[in-house]
């Protein structure tokens, strides 16, 4: 069969790969608790152990029982527009107006509509390495070019203004930023990401920000919002980590009016609307007792991330730049291996931890890095912790 040239830019997920080999493993002997085994922990994937709060349950419940399950507008439920305009209105004190705003189903979706209405054959975005492959991998399937700028710990494994500069080249079209970022759980300093808007739109581009981990910030230092700095933003959003809806598959985009229409277009050619019975449970993630339930959790995971990143460095692998957001510590294993997917697979077999090598993320760090999700319980931790130390110290 014949596919098309633009497979092969686009690489495997390694997190799923990796994933698929967790479950063979957990599936044999070693880790059968009732043959004396020890079941496999999960911390290779970014999702929280949180569903859905309770009151987009009950809503999810009258929804479905009411029978308001048929199409919705492309750009989504008015009613949820206006919710998330008045969240910004409320948490952020910013005017988003809910015209400026499209519900898409999930993130992912929201990411492909901004790239096809943007980008094309000959274009390129600047994004950071490390960043989340799947951004990438958006890029590249409108025939544009993901151009990965490598970042330090120095930088926080963020772009900054200065390198946007350096790398700036005429066929560049934009920066693809993520804040708090998924692999490192690192955010640019507010003022930096006000610079380096200030170069984008020095040199005619477009400024694109996913932060769909913004409500899981754990600094106020870093807690922020790209709208703040100007209409001309691109927010990509998500219900998937704060709101712990990932598998109902919803997200929202903040856009510059000229790019709604566009990307309504789109939306309604590519996927009709985003999942409408999602949309109406929704609607109560906004409610003051979702809200309250969701800050619980935020405390909960900052919680986790203050005790498993003391506890690794205890262990010999270094985390340069501890995590101010989202549920990731991006981690350094030179000291025990000589890269880290093989570090990985090794923990996989021996300590029964799944974690995920670098290789996904770029190629400046894939070798030396790995990223640890602590969106789990304490004593999966706590276990996490004893069964590293025990395979480490051998």
């Amino acid at each position: 069969m014949k596919l098309a040239r633009r497979l092969d830019h686009i690489d495997p997920f390694y997190v799923m790969e990796c994933a698929k080999a967790a479950r063979a493993i957990a599936a044999s002997p070693a880790c059968d608790p009732a043959l004396g085994g020890e079941p496999m922990i999960y911390l290779n994937i970014g999702e929280p152990d949180f569903t859905a709060p309770a009151a987009v349950i009950a809503a999810a419940e009258v929804a479905l029982r009411a029978g308001r399950t048929q199409y919705t507008e492309a750009m989504g439920l008015p009613a949820l527009r206006e919710r998330i305009s008045q969240w910004y209105a409320h948490h952020w004190g910013l005017d988003v107006p809910a015209r400026r705003i499209v519900v898409t189903a999930g993130a992912s979706a929201g990411l492909q509509l901004v790239c096809q209405a943007l980008f094309e054959d000959g274009d390129e975005v600047l994004m950071p390495d490390p960043s989340y492959p799947c951004n990438r991998h958006f890029v590249a399937a409108t025939g544009a070019t993901a151009r990965l700028v490598p970042t330090t710990p120095a930088m926080r494994f963020q772009l900054d203004a200065e390198a946007v500069r350096a790398h700036w080249q005429p066929q560049t079209r934009g920066v693809l930023l993520a804040t708090p970022s998924n692999p490192t759980g690192t955010s640019i300093a507010p003022a930096e990401l006000a610079r380096i808007v200030d170069v984008v739109r020095e040199k005619g581009g477009i400024a694109i920000v996913d932060e769909i981990y913004q409500g899981l910030s754990y600094d106020p230092a870093f807690e922020a919002c790209a709208l703040a700095l100007g209409d001309d933003i691109v927010s990509v959003n998500s219900f998937s980590k704060y709101f712990s809806m990932t598998g109902w598959r919803l997200g929202w985009l903040v856009l510059p009016q000229a790019l709604v229409e566009p990307v309504e277009r789109l939306a309604q050619n590519l996927y009709i609307c985003a999942s409408s019975l999602a949309q109406h449970a929704a609607i109560a993630c906004f409610d003051a007792e979702s809200l309250a339930e969701c800050e619980t959790r935020r405390a909960a995971f900052r919680e986790r991330r203050d005790f498993i990143v003391p506890a690794l460095r205890k262990l010999g692998i270094d985390i340069p730049v501890m995590p101010d957001g989202a549920f990731y510590a991006w981690a350094d294993c030179r000291r025990h291996a000589a890269g880290s997917w093989d570090f990985a697979m090794r923990m996989m077999q021996t300590a029964h931890v799944a974690l995920t090598p670098g290789k996904d993320f770029g190629p400046a760090h894939a070798n030396t890095y790995f990223r640890l999700s602590f969106a789990t319980s304490m004593p999966q931790l706590q276990e996490t912790v004893r069964r590293l130390t025990r395979e480490l110290d051998r």
